[in-house]
């Protein structure tokens, strides 16, 4: 398949409205959400009820401010306020196709409707095409990350291989012998293959065949981009979402942003105040997907963007996020897991050796490192507390002890220095 096959072409006609259509196809998916979300989750009628907001005066899209925002560690204590997650489900849970729980922890529910996760366009416009081999490097244990893509893939005709996460060298002869022509995953990984690849004699571009890949999960500068693309002769795009709503945007051919996918209504706010910023402003993205089973409306998912509404040489019509800029709190992002100052103050309750700790993330050759330094006099238990991190956090962090009243009296819990050149 040629370049030009994969990136050539439009999968839905949601994806290229005017102005005025999409103004009129949002006022109608959010007018219909508000109020099924209204009548059947017991959590948005509070919310609704609390702020005053009623549906029958939701005539604009602007009106939509009005809605208190919910912040994404809400959702931790929501759903332990009793069944159907809280009351934030319109459905009782046994209903669901599947329940997937992800660091914080926060349960992550899938319905039995098609395409729930909202990927299929995502996949299109990155270049995934009928015939491909796709092989998914994500997490399928509890956390939604791999599951969610295999459907849109099949939609497409492409075949999956749920190869999940590590296990290297078993990834490479898998490509290598079924002739893989997709990758799922995050970009971390692919180049991590790509090292592991060389230092194994092998000649990325011959021995193997992927031509597309498709990565989320992290940030990544486009110089990484660019010798991940060279040394396998592959289009590398990414898409960005999250394990409560799926899809919310995705890259094109072009790389002019992130395609604010059709599933999806999308908010650019202060991240204080909550209040609407203009076009080109930098604020919390904040993001409502038409899904009537687990209506998230107005979720602030904690990261930094703006939106850009200018055109696109893909013929796309859709607003465009600009790549993401930065966290609004503490929480970080690291190798596609959510880590949370709370989850790590939970491990570290369990060793009284610990005076005090502070975790720095870095990413030296473009690749995430977590090292975890901790204050103690004498540790022993180095295996213990690496065992529970990995079970509690999902990453294995580099450990480092060092005596007390090294770390300085003013520190933040997570010391993201993480360069993007």
């Amino acid at each position: 398949m040629t370049r030009k096959d994969r990136t050539e072409g439009i999968l839905s006609r949601k994806e290229v409205l005017t102005p005025q259509e999409r103004k009129k196809y949002y006022l109608l998916k959010l007018k219909d959400l508000l109020n099924y979300a209204y009548r059947y989750s017991e959590d948005v009628k509070k919310r609704f009820d609390r702020a005053q907001f009623s549906v029958e005066k939701f005539k604009t899209l602007s009106d939509l401010k009005h809605i208190p925002i919910l912040k994404k560690k809400e959702l931790i204590f929501l759903q332990s306020m009793g069944p159907r997650l809280g009351g934030l489900l319109t459905k009782d849970i046994g209903e669901l196709k599947r329940v997937f729980m992800s660091p914080g922890p926060i349960f992550d529910p899938e319905d039995r409707e098609p395409d729930y996760w909202g990927w299929t366009e995502a996949f299109y416009a990155a270049g995934f095409r009928r015939g491909d081999i796709a092989q998914i490097t994500l997490n399928y244990h509890l956390t939604p990350a791999g599951l969610m893509f295999e459907e849109p893939l099949n939609n497409l005709g492409c075949a999956v291989v749920p190869a999940g996460p590590g296990n290297t060298n078993i990834q490479l002869e898998i490509m290598q012998k079924l002739r893989v022509t997709g990758y799922v995953g995050t970009p971390s990984y692919l180049l991590h293959l790509a090292q592991k690849g060389e230092e194994k004699g092998l000649n990325l571009r011959k021995d193997l065949f992927l031509e597309v890949a498709f990565v989320t999960g992290e940030k990544f500068s486009e110089k990484m981009r660019s010798a991940i693309e060279k040394k396998f002769n592959l289009v590398m795009r990414q898409g960005y979402g999250t394990a409560d709503v799926g899809c919310i945007g995705y890259e094109c051919f072009h790389k002019t942003g992130l395609h604010i996918s059709s599933r999806a209504y999308v908010e650019i706010c202060h991240p204080d105040t909550g209040i609407p910023l203009k076009e080109g402003e930098v604020g919390e993205v904040v993001v409502t997907v038409f899904n009537k089973t687990y209506p998230l409306i107005r979720l602030a998912t904690g990261d930094l963007a703006y939106i850009d509404n200018s055109p696109c040489t893909c013929g796309r019509t859709s607003p465009r996020l600009g790549n993401i800029v930065g966290r609004v709190d503490t929480t970080a992002r690291i190798k596609g897991m959510f880590v949370y100052p709370h989850q790590v103050e939970q491990v570290m309750a369990s060793f009284e050796e610990v005076k005090r700790w502070q975790i720095e993330v870095t990413n030296p050759g473009g690749i995430d490192e977590m090292t975890l330094y901790i204050e103690a006099s004498q540790f022993t238990r180095e295996a213990d507390l690496l065992h529970a991190f990995r079970e509690k956090i999902k990453i294995k962090p580099i450990l480092k002890i060092v005596p007390p009243g090294t770390l300085p009296p003013q520190i933040k819990p997570i010391e993201d220095k993480r360069k993007w050149d």
